[in-house]
């Protein structure tokens, strides 16, 4: 170690000592009664130190005032730096600042918010180019366009809109609505796919108590694209997913062919009538066990 080096990290004396000087610096920016006590001190470099002293501002917890001060070569008048107000350790601080992109969340757009895509979103992809040929990765394959031409030959004297020859890939991509600037990548469709899965999937509480599934309800809207084969809209008002997108495994007890409630059961006979009156029977059973003539034994010891 070079004794440049061991020089730097020792405090020079002189400016060690000058703290009076550093919270006199430190007092003159910031309010009265700001400044604490002294902290600690750091050697910057030959004949540079800085001078900590605690920040009693509210809100600034944790916070220091760092007053540097330095003095020449062969010079013992020390002289002031700079006053600043850092972060300590343990300060409180905001949180790390994060981009609106990163931020947004569903449902944050309000009416008359803009939410501009980035040119690299990976949730679209460019759609058709309007070259009379198959994009790159496109869905619409030169065997297709083939097929669909020679179907529409038979077709020949139906209207089709002017400079869009039938059969052609720009009246494929119209069809398919590939016609747009940016198109949905697979990765868009799978991470909407996985949005609506979780919502109205067939993993809810909700379906896993319905009759039956959302595939087999008249109340079921089919959707175009390759999403039909997984998803549909709910149109039932009583619904809990009326007018949202439904897995087709998703179910309620909204179901079109839910059975219907059966009647309440009757309840059995009481054991115990306690409904009817009871008869009474009045007058004595003249065939029963009283004898009809008395017993000459009965008066005895009568007078």
């Amino acid at each position: 170690m070079s004794a440049a080096t061991t020089r730097s990290r020792t405090p020079d004396r002189l400016c060690a000592e000058a703290v009076e000087l550093a919270r006199e610096a430190a007092e003159e920016a910031a309010a009265p009664g700001v400044v604490g006590e002294h902290v600690a001190l750091v050697s910057e470099g030959d004949r540079v130190v800085t001078h900590f002293f605690e920040c009693k501002e509210p809100g600034y917890r944790g916070w220091r005032w760092a007053v540097t001060v330095a003095r020449a070569s062969r010079a013992k008048l020390v002289t002031l730096d700079e006053t600043v107000l850092l972060p300590g350790p343990d300060a409180l601080r905001a949180p790390e600042w994060v981009p609106w992109s990163e931020r947004l969340r569903p449902g944050d757009m309000g009416p008359g918010d803009l939410l501009p895509t980035e040119a690299d979103d990976l949730r679209l992809e460019p759609g058709y180019t309007g070259e009379d040929a198959p994009p790159p990765n496109a869905v619409v394959s030169e065997e297709m366009a083939e097929r669909v031409e020679a179907e529409d030959a038979e077709l020949a004297d139906r209207d089709v809109p002017a400079g869009t020859a039938r059969g052609s890939i720009a009246s494929v991509a119209d069809e398919l609505g590939m016609r747009r600037a940016r198109v949905l990548s697979r990765y868009g469709l799978h991470a909407a796919a996985d949005r609506w899965e979780e919502s109205f999937g067939g993993k809810t509480a909700m379906a896993q108590a319905a009759p039956a599934s959302c595939v087999s309800c008249a109340f079921l809207v089919p959707i175009a694209g390759s999403l039909s084969q997984a998803f549909g809209i709910c149109a039932n008002e009583f619904g809990p997913a009326d007018g949202h997108v439904v897995a087709l495994d998703y179910g309620c007890g909204g179901h079109s062919e839910a059975a219907v409630m059966p009647k309440p059961l009757r309840p059995a006979a009481p054991v115990l009538d306690t409904v009817e009156a009871d008869v009474l029977i009045r007058g004595i059973d003249r065939a029963g066990s009283v004898p009809d003539t008395p017993d000459p034994t009965d008066d005895l010891g009568h007078s």
